[in-house]
């Protein structure tokens, strides 16, 4: 492809080719026989792996720590450090580097990634989130460490506490442990770095900056810090389902998967898997254990995902709280839609209904799709299997990565479909987010209304 034909690109068509070239690059790495321990991965699993990485979900049909050698598994960091701060994002740093000036392309893929509102200065915020990330990451590390050390010794206790401190603020889900982190289920210095970790990678990094400039002494300590809109209902919305999906996990699984468990390791299990269950993918409980009940709970918090601008996927916590917003301003018979002092544009509005709507016909589709390639693979069908897939469908749209087992199933169509399913659930949104944005034509017709029933 030409230099010319590079410039001819549309910012959404420039943002799949990025992307895209990671996730071939990546599996092309992966498929080396210096990538794999025995004989090497095939291309179609090095593609599923790469595309796991790059789309910071998880999900994999390989064990990344005994089946990936320290080459492949340093190919997997580089692919989830690259999602999850956003190919996009190091180009434009690496433009500021060299002096040279961010283009209308880059201005738009970083605000439309990054940002609800335009910015001053555009150096500043990649030079700001650069900075984040390595202080983020290298406190977890530094946490992590003081337990992978003296289990793993100092090489490989450090080496993990960095692959997992950078998986967890990416919301990646790869661990380097068979078991995920269930080791270190009664480990509350592992629990709460991992937790705050994906918090922090799941909130954005405007509320993060908002956050911390509140935390910055004022002129006036008597006065407030004045949070945006965007950041109070990411915050709220966080903290409810946070506390929501711990709360009815452990009340459902009191009985059953945690009946076992002391009352301090039942809590911190149930409030790690509300944490990583939106986002993130680790698990310290076995999935086979919770009963349906619980793992549709699991489902509907990796649909919602993380917050915008984030490393997180899913329909994002601001369109729930924009519905909820909605449904309940109809309801007091408000034409405007109203939160906390301030009226949210119609347009915002419509691209939330838009990108909700889409997310339920993507995944829909490639259920479907998946139902239809695994079925003759089924030894009998029943709804735990159906499920099962479901749980696979709504996990790597959402980004997630977990997994009830089902990805060892995965044929080469039902691979193939849950590689397009992750790398949708990563870009596909972006871009028809960017479509749904665009300014209404004024030239549109406008024809005469006539109503319809409804309800």
């Amino acid at each position: 492809m030409s230099y010319n034909s590079l410039k001819s690109l549309t910012p959404a068509q420039a943002l799949v080719l990025y992307y895209g070239v990671a996730i071939l690059a990546g599996a092309l790495l992966l498929c080396t026989p210096l990538a794999a321990v025995g004989p090497h991965l095939s291309f179609l699993d090095a593609l599923f792996t790469a595309t796991s990485a790059q789309c910071v979900t998880g999900l994999s049909v390989v064990d990344t720590g005994t089946r990936l050698s320290g080459f492949g598994q340093g190919v997997v960091l580089a692919l989830i450090q690259v999602g999850g701060l956003g190919i996009t994002t190091f180009s434009v740093y690496l433009f500021i580097y060299l002096r040279v000036g961010v283009s209308i392309r880059g201005r738009w893929i970083i605000n439309e990634t990054l940002l609800p509102t335009p910015v001053s200065s555009w150096r500043d915020l990649i030079r700001s989130i650069f900075l984040t990330t390595l202080i983020i990451e290298t406190l977890g590390a530094l946490l992590l460490s003081f337990v992978f050390v003296p289990d793993l010794g100092l090489k490989q206790g450090i080496y993990s506490a960095v692959f997992h401190s950078i998986s967890a603020f990416c919301n990646a889900g790869f661990s380097l442990f068979p078991d995920s982190l269930i080791g270190y289920r009664n480990n509350p210095l592992v629990n709460v770095t991992i937790m705050a970790l994906i918090i922090l990678g799941g909130i954005g990094f405007l509320v993060i900056r908002e956050l911390a400039d509140a935390c910055k002494p004022r002129q006036n300590p008597l006065q407030p810090h004045r949070f945006s809109l965007h950041t109070k209902l990411v915050i709220l919305t966080t903290v409810f389902l946070i506390i929501y999906g711990a709360v009815t996990i452990g009340w459902l699984e009191r009985h059953d998967a945690l009946a076992h468990m002391s009352t301090g390791e039942a809590a911190w299990t149930a409030l790690f898997q509300s944490v990583s269950a939106r986002t993130a993918g680790f698990n310290t409980i076995d999935l086979d254990l919770l009963r349906v009940p619980t793992l549709f709970l699991m489902i509907f918090l990796m649909f919602i995902g993380a917050s915008p601008g984030s490393a997180g996927g899913g329909v994002k916590t601001t369109c729930l709280a924009l519905l909820f917003i909605l449904f309940y301003n109809r309801l007091k018979g408000n034409p405007n839609t109203n939160a906390f002092g301030r009226t949210i544009p119609e347009d915002v509005i419509s691209r939330a209904l838009s990108l909700f709507l889409l997310a339920m016909i993507v995944i829909g589709l490639a259920l479907f799709g998946l139902l239809i390639a695994q079925s003759p693979d089924w030894a009998h069908e029943n709804p735990r299997e159906f499920l099962g897939f479901m749980f696979e469908t709504v996990s790597a749209f959402g980004t997630v990565g977990l997994s009830m087992g089902s990805t060892g199933q995965l044929n080469i169509a039902s691979k193939c479909i849950v590689i397009a399913l992750m790398f949708i659930g990563r870009v596909g949104l972006l871009t028809m987010a960017f479509a749904i944005a665009r300014r209404t034509r004024s030239t549109a017709p406008r024809y005469a209304e006539e109503n319809i029933m409804i309800g």
